[in-house]
């Protein structure tokens, strides 16, 4: 034997306060959209008639505010009112053989439940634009009972939904918080939406779709977006465009941030479908690479969620979001031919954004690569920049790396770009498929250590003490000692690393933070690195005064102190994260030396 499920409403109700929608104030959202679509399915059979909307407040004394919303769109009838109103989730749009129409916007069935938010009551009166329908009232109460009856009279075709004020929610029955809600949801409906309360009333949309308006100039248009852009958001913005795309029928007007994004930035833009306001935090409809902007777009062919409050990530939206990333695309490259200046700004506060886009896309790359900055050991300069001053393109891969070389690099003139940001070593490798003169070369901070230059036997020899206590000291921390002569002169001595140095200093760090149990497997994995020559180098600098200093001293617990402080500046100097041991270096030579002091001041 079959079963039906039984529906608990109120359960219902509170899914949807929590879950599925914002907040309780998308009623007003939802009273707008069934008068919308009421209106556009009256316009199918009579395509000459205009349609309203209006809200009107009612507050006596003594008693909760009334609240009706009123449209003169298509009505229903008994038949009807039955079938769509009582059944959650069937649209009182469909067609009579199932499809729903591509121009309505909602769900009578599930929108209608969001007045059970802010009313314990739900009334509809409505009259079918049908010949010979009859009023019908509709009364509905949460825990799932309604009473349906016929009306007498002469009423005109459409409908009024009656709610009254709940308790907790009497400040959506106010007409200020009212008319801020009918101008957020319904600003730019087609449709005019009166607003009222006893003698004060307004037009809620009378302003407009603001980039669909007649401009003279494309100065006077772009002025009258960032001034609405500037109401909207409260930005001063950089920049509007228009978007416009085939894929989901959208149009709409994106704002240049007036200052830096974060990659990792929550992507929100204000969205609107067929002119209703969907969401203030849509974050699927640009490319990730967009991070730089804040949108405002209309959309009359996606598919919005359940909750109608973000668009439903299909092959639609893709090609949607497709579309409005080539717009983004035009605009940018119309900056650089007619407006450098503005490029110039654009670049300055957001070319991480055009980084991520020339990493994708090709054409992008090289209509852009040129313009974009990087950090070198001669300061921030453009790629077109780096490429007119010096003949091929020197990189490290990690910022940790270029942090080692790049007071040494910087003294010997030579020009290293830190490729350890997002994107750039991707940029950088991809610079010889573009400019075939260019050669690209990974430098390593052991190779700089080669390039150093030797000292003499002589030298070599007067330093022999030092550089066995050095041998000895740094034993077990599998650094190497060097002796070279380098600039800049007042550096005493540089620490590099190789990949697999870098590896086992990683390797060394977890095991001081890991459990028993994985602290087991990074021995393990440990003991086999150790059987390789990963070592790293602490190369002194013979130019260096006090280095000359040293390599007089024959105290050996002075010289080995010392150069166990040295081997610690250098790792700080290179910023690499200290462990333990190192860590006790530091705090132990620290210590030596308030103790000698104090002993030479006794």
């Amino acid at each position: 034997m079959a079963h039906k499920f039984q529906i608990h409403l109120r359960g219902i109700i509170d899914l949807l306060s929590k879950h599925l929608y914002s907040g309780p104030e998308v009623f007003v959202r939802e009273l707008l959209q069934n008068g919308v679509d009421a209106i556009r399915a009256r316009q199918k059979v009579e395509p000459e008639f205009a349609g309203s909307l209006s809200l009107e407040l009612h507050t006596p004394k003594g008693k909760p505010a009334t609240l009706v919303a009123t449209d003169d769109g298509i009505g229903l009838t008994e038949e009807e009112v039955h079938k769509f109103l009582a059944t959650i989730g069937e649209s009182s749009k469909r067609m009579a053989e199932g499809d729903r129409p591509t121009d309505f916007i909602g769900q009578f069935g599930v929108g209608i439940l969001s007045c059970f938010l802010v009313s314990d009551e739900i009334v509809v009166i409505s009259r079918s634009a049908k010949k010979n329908s009859p009023a019908v009232e509709w009364r509905a109460k949460p825990d799932g009972t309604y009473d349906v009856r016929t009306l007498t009279g002469d009423l005109s075709p459409g409908t009024q939904v009656i709610l009254t004020a709940r308790e907790d929610a009497e400040e959506f029955f106010k007409f200020e918080r009212l008319s801020e809600l009918v101008k957020h949801f319904g600003g730019m409906l087609p449709y005019p939406i009166k607003v009222s309360s006893g003698k004060r009333n307004e037009i809620a949309n009378e302003r407009g779709v603001p980039w669909r308006q007649e401009f003279s100039s494309e100065k006077e248009r772009t002025q009258s977006l960032l001034r609405f852009g500037l109401e909207a958001f409260g930005l001063d913005f950089l920049d509007a465009l228009p978007l416009r795309s085939k894929a989901g029928d959208i149009d709409g007007v994106a704002f240049i941030l007036p200052h830096e994004a974060s990659l990792t930035a929550r992507r929100a833009h204000r969205v609107y479908l067929k002119n209703m306001l969907l969401s203030e935090s849509a974050d699927n409809l640009l490319p990730d690479w967009a991070f730089f902007l804040k949108a405002v777009v209309n959309a009359n062919d996606l598919r919005p969620t359940a909750s109608r409050e973000t668009f439903y990530d299909d092959d639609k939206l893709a090609a949607a979001r497709d579309s409005l990333g080539d717009c983004l695309r035009a605009y940018l490259v119309n900056l650089a031919e007619k407006r450098p200046e503005k490029l110039e700004k654009f670049i300055d506060l957001h070319h991480r954004a055009l980084k991520a886009l020339a990493a994708e896309d090709d054409e992008f790359y090289r209509l852009f690569i040129d313009y974009l900055p990087f950090e070198t050991t001669h300061g921030r300069m453009s790629l077109g920049e780096y490429r007119r001053e010096h003949g091929n393109l020197l990189f490290t891969p990690t910022v940790d790396q270029f942090r080692q070389i790049a007071r040494v690099a910087s003294a010997q003139g030579r020009c290293v770009i830190n490729a350890g940001y997002s994107y750039d070593h991707e940029l950088l490798t991809k610079a010889p498929e573009v400019f075939d003169d260019l050669t690209v070369e990974e430098l390593d901070a052991t190779e700089i250590v080669q390039s150093f230059e030797d000292v003499s036997l002589e030298e070599q020899e007067s330093a022999h003490l030092l550089m066995s206590v050095a041998e000895s000291a740094l034993k077990s921390f599998r650094c190497e000692p060097e002796l070279k002569k380098f600039k800049p002169n007042e550096l005493p001595a540089l620490f590099s690393t190789s990949k697999d140095g870098r590896f086992f200093r990683s390797l060394e760090q977890s095991k001081e933070i890991a459990d028993p149990l994985w602290g087991g497997v990074l021995d393990q994995l440990g003991k086999r690195e150790k059987r390789t020559s990963a070592h790293s180098q602490l190369c002194f600098n013979f130019e260096n005064p006090l280095v000359r200093r040293l390599v007089s001293l024959t105290k050996k617990p002075l010289l080995r102190r010392s150069v166990e402080m040295l081997y610690v500046q250098s790792l700080l100097l290179a910023h690499q994260p200290l462990n333990t041991k190192e860590m006790g270096l530091l705090n132990d030579g620290l210590l030596a030396m308030i103790e000698f002091g104090m002993a030479n001041e006794e």
